[in-house]
């Protein structure tokens, strides 16, 4: 089971690689907008994804300029954000959306899209990173699927943004 695991979990990154390598360059580009001027990059992670929000602050190679998203209402127009979710729909981080782009700040969304008929995370953001975790990955011997890694694709899209993000600067 570990083996399959592992085999899917490399395909998954290979999906994220190939897919969404543009998104991951355009939000780089929107976050490196804060970095480069006067302003910061928050972020805000919900649920299992304040994984990420821990090792962007705190990781060994934590992200600069950042600090964890409380208060949306004291964000300048400088500022920019990083959203990380397990799903498209999730109502919490829809509703921080909607608050960030009605204050015109611009945002990235990194999440799993579900097909839903309501507003999702990616009609909101100006840059939408999808996960492409949206079920568990492997069946286990009862026929049920297993091995859900929304953390570890959250945690793959965030390091390929801090590589391109810090190219950007480096270059700035």
């Amino acid at each position: 089971m570990q083996k399959m695991f592992t085999t899917q979990l490399s395909g998954l990154f290979n999906r994220i690689m190939d897919k969404e390598a543009y998104s991951i360059e355009d939000g780089a580009r929107l976050l490196a907008q804060a970095s480069a001027g006067e302003g910061v990059i928050y972020i805000k992670g919900f649920g299992e994804m304040e994984g990420v929000v821990i090792e962007a602050t705190h990781g060994q190679e934590a992200l600069q300029n950042v600090q964890v998203l409380k208060d949306p209402t004291e964000l300048k127009a400088t500022d920019r954000v990083l959203l990380f979710t397990r799903f498209s729909d999730d109502q919490e981080a829809n509703q921080l959306a909607e608050q960030l782009q009605e204050n015109d700040i611009p945002f990235v969304a990194v999440s799993g899209i579900k097909k839903v008929d309501s507003q999702q995370l990616q009609d909101l953001a100006d840059v939408h990173i999808n996960t492409y975790v949206i079920k568990p990955l492997i069946p286990n011997e009862d026929g049920e699927r297993v091995g859900f890694p929304s953390l570890l694709g959250g945690l793959y899209i965030y390091t390929s943004i801090k590589f391109v993000l810090d190219e950007i600067l480096s270059e700035y």
